[in-house]
């Protein structure tokens, strides 16, 4: 069996509406998977505008706006002709993306079809409510989650230390791997534009700490807005550039006045802007890869980031960065005040980055998924099942 043989149902609450690290990754694999003859049907919620145009066919499903965060979408259900669509397309095997209401019953519709489904894992949702208030909830969170992920065959995280995690947390009994990969043409050392950077009135040698990402508190910005206050109270020389869009950008405008704020950028002109930094601090904890920490690498930086899943997959402490305990504001201005006075550090670390981020190929991590289908197709057709759940909660 190989990749011309598989049938895949993809599921996604945000497929291409959205442009983030996820997203971006449904859709190489898409296109990967086209290439290598498989057959692929997507079913997501749409908008009139996409951030990016899709890579296959999509069937919209229904869905609202989030409340406060309208630029997302929550799928509500499957309608019946949807269901009809997938019974026509008739897959040999499902993927959700998302532990939405949609997942729930594209799992509930696999098993009602007898065909095998797994689920890759693309966001610690557990942790989220920790930045709204609502820390308490965590548990509940992870018992949810728990839930949905024990009714797949088998689920996929993009990082070793993700899996473990995963596997601590008794979300599935097969977790495998389907990490990222890098565009080496769009993030490499020669995008670095020094004109550019003093288009943004960044003098050439001035040290750049970069962020890359949605502006969401999420991302950890209150712990990046601290670190920076030690660094201009230790009066270390340096420049914040952020680079991305989102609600909390205005927050973020207030708190650091300094910054230098470049807006979205995509393509080739996010490879000159990350290239063009001199070091990328990432203290966020919601990652289960972080594809910013590894185009950052790829871009000849180092990287200083909370030790979490993700970045603990990426970033080998003391060689091609620092790993900071989360929330650790006074060892993570420690870090940075030591790459922005040594740049001899950062260009010892920066090479380092870029040769491990050599080892991750877009085709190559792609193929070790189509693998995996196979395997969970073969499984099925032999009588597999997943084990049942615990009758003790």
């Amino acid at each position: 069996m190989d990749a011309s043989d598989l049938r895949i149902a993809l599921f996604s609450g945000n497929y291409n509406y959205v442009r983030d690290g996820a997203n971006q990754a449904l859709n190489r694999l898409v296109g990967y998977l086209l290439r290598e003859g498989a057959a692929v049907r997507i079913y997501s919620p749409t908008v009139d505008e996409p951030a990016l145009p899709p890579m296959g066919d999509v069937v919209g499903v229904p869905a609202f706006a989030i409340p406060g965060r309208s630029e997302y979408r929550f799928p509500m259900m499957i309608p019946t002709e949807v269901k009809n669509d997938i019974r026509r397309f008739e897959p040999n095997i499902f993927h959700v993306a998302s532990p939405d209401i949609l997942g729930h019953r594209a799992i509930t519709l696999a098993r009602g079809l007898d065909k095998p489904v797994i689920a890759s894992v693309h966001t610690r949702f557990e942790t989220y409510p920790r930045y709204y208030g609502l820390a308490f909830l965590e548990p509940v969170a992870l018992a949810i989650l728990r839930r949905f992920y024990r009714r797949c065959d088998a689920i996929f995280a993009p990082s070793d230390s993700m899996a473990q995690l995963l596997r601590e947390q008794r979300m599935n009994y097969d977790v495998g791997i389907w990490t990222r990969g890098i565009d080496r043409e769009i993030f490499n050392p020669g995008r670095r534009d020094l004109l550019w950077r003093r288009g943004l009135g960044i003098d050439d040698d001035v040290p750049v700490i970069g962020f890359v990402g949605r502006l969401v508190m999420e991302k950890g910005l209150d712990v990046f807005s601290d670190t920076i206050d030690h660094l201009e109270k230790r009066q270390v020389r340096h420049k914040v550039l952020v680079v991305g869009e989102g609600p909390a950008r205005d927050w973020f405008e207030k708190r650091l006045p300094q910054a230098v704020f470049a807006g979205f950028q995509k393509g080739p002109d996010l490879g000159r802007a990350v290239a063009s930094m001199d070091m990328l601090f990432n203290p966020s904890v919601t990652e289960t890869f972080g594809n910013v920490t590894l185009e950052a690498m790829a871009t000849g930086l180092p990287v200083v980031a909370a030790a979490a899943t993700g970045s603990e997959s990426l970033v080998s402490d003391g060689v091609t960065g620092r790993l900071i305990r989360p929330g650790a504001i006074d060892a993570f201005a420690d870090a940075l005040a030591h790459y922005c006075r040594d740049a001899e550090a950062r260009e010892t670390a920066g090479r380092a980055g870029c040769e491990v981020s050599g080892h991750y190929g877009w085709d190559e991590v792609n193929q070790a998924l189509v693998e995996s289908y196979c395997r969970i197709v073969r499984q099925r057709a032999a009588g597999g099942r997943p084990p049942p759940p615990s009758p003790v909660p």
